[in-house]
């Protein structure tokens, strides 16, 4: 395992992998989960195609990814990434551990092979899928260049890490497309969407001062501190609470499926209060980096449990 810490040679394999923030990939793997799960309760079995399923996965590893670049390069060129007031993990632009022409490279790098790993779900889902897939890469760069900067980070990631892939996969792939777009899977997207923000949210909530001073007028640094933590516990509340009505209210034997759902969601409830718990006491500083931590682990368990409420209700 690669440490922030070790001695890293400059665009060594080590370096990049620090750049590309593995942890981060939990955000990109949820949303399509959930839409495979979809997939799965839709057309069974025999309409699930594989391969389409694997390239989603592919194509949302390598945005991730690509995003991860964009936002080392365009903070440390914008001087964001001062190394003395930093909180967060170190960045590989910022440190010197890949140069700035490098990393141009490695964005274009990965910026094409997630168009090439996103390019044969045109042979899936259509033509529609090349207007789908070049807004992904876009928006990756307008995301730190610009929304970010105006507040709306929040608003993306809940496009294109909850509505956009959760409704886009089991779009790709079922045969039958239309047989994907419902009010059931746009809502969970939705859900999903809400939850994967959990993560943004206390990532600005540890930097909101210094998002002040650069001009990063992020949706916490708008909030203020009291009200972010709110935010941060509501999200995932009612990620929970709209999985809950879409897939469980309503059921005969609802005794019966309201028990499953608190079986299923429970790990994640108390997790994420926990961790909300935590977040309010430590309050600021570079021990907000546990959080971002268990924020991921979270995530993944809502993930799961999200994909388990879908195949089984």
């Amino acid at each position: 395992m690669v440490s922030e810490n070790d001695k890293i040679k400059t665009n060594s394999l080590a370096a990049w992998v620090l750049a590309a923030r593995p942890k981060t990939l939990t955000g990109a793997m949820v949303p399509v989960m959930i839409g495979a799960a979809w997939a799965w309760k839709l057309g069974g079995s025999e309409h699930f195609r594989i391969v389409p399923a694997v390239l989603c996965f592919l194509f949302a590893f390598l945005m991730q990814i690509d995003s991860n670049l964009i936002n080392d390069y365009f903070d440390c060129v914008r001087g964001n990434d001062d190394r003395s007031t930093r909180l967060g993990p170190k960045r590989a632009c910022s440190e010197g551990w890949i140069t700035l022409p490098a990393m141009r490279a490695g964005m274009a790098v990965t910026s094409l092979l997630a168009c090439m790993a996103g390019l044969p779900l045109v042979f899936y889902g259509g033509w529609e899928m090349i207007g789908v897939g070049a807004a992904c890469v876009l928006f990756a760069f307008l995301y730190t260049t610009f929304f970010s900067y105006l507040g709306l980070g929040d608003v993306l990631v809940l496009v294109f890490f909850g509505l956009v892939p959760v409704t886009f996969t089991p779009y790709v792939i079922l045969p039958d497309h239309l047989q994907a777009v419902c009010a059931d899977v746009i809502l969970s997207g939705l859900a999903c969407g809400l939850v994967v923000d959990t993560l943004l949210v206390v990532n600005n909530y540890r930097d909101r001062d210094n998002d002040w001073r650069d001009g990063k007028r992020t949706l916490v640094v708008r909030l203020g501190t009291r009200r972010t933590e709110k935010l941060y516990q509501w999200l995932g509340v009612l990620g929970i609470l709209l999985v809950y009505n879409l897939l469980f209210v309503g059921r005969e034997n609802g005794i019966l499926y309201c028990g499953l759902a608190l079986v299923l969601y429970a790990p994640y409830g108390i997790l994420h209060g926990k961790t909300s718990a935590l977040m309010i006491r430590i309050k600021q500083g570079r021990d907000l980096n546990i959080i971002l931590a268990q924020t991921a682990r979270n995530m993944f368990v809502y993930g799961l449990s999200t994909a388990l409420a879908i195949l089984i209700s």
